[in-house]
């Protein structure tokens, strides 16, 4: 993983200051290595030869997971003005 992901070494750009931006691209890297794909030895996803899912995915897919996930965006609050 580590040689597949320039996240982990400090020495890039891609080299996360938060924590959560890390866990984030972290989430984001298991699902496409579970999920979309295709590995040599297997010659199916993970999750396909685990029987979590019966076809590949694609990153479309994904980005319609992620949405069906996220939490429905709250009504902002009245604008206070500053005193």
């Amino acid at each position: 993983m580590r040689m597949s992901m320039r996240r982990f070494i400090r020495l890039t750009n891609a080299f996360s200051k938060k924590l959560d931006n890390h866990i984030h691209a972290l989430a984001l890297y298991f699902v496409f290595y579970n999920f979309t794909r295709i590995h040599k030895t297997l010659r199916v996803s993970p999750a396909m030869a685990a029987g979590i899912t019966d076809r590949l995915w694609s990153l479309d897919d994904v980005i319609v997971k992620i949405d069906e996930l996220a939490p429905a965006p709250k009504k902002r609050g009245p604008y206070k003005k500053q005193v």
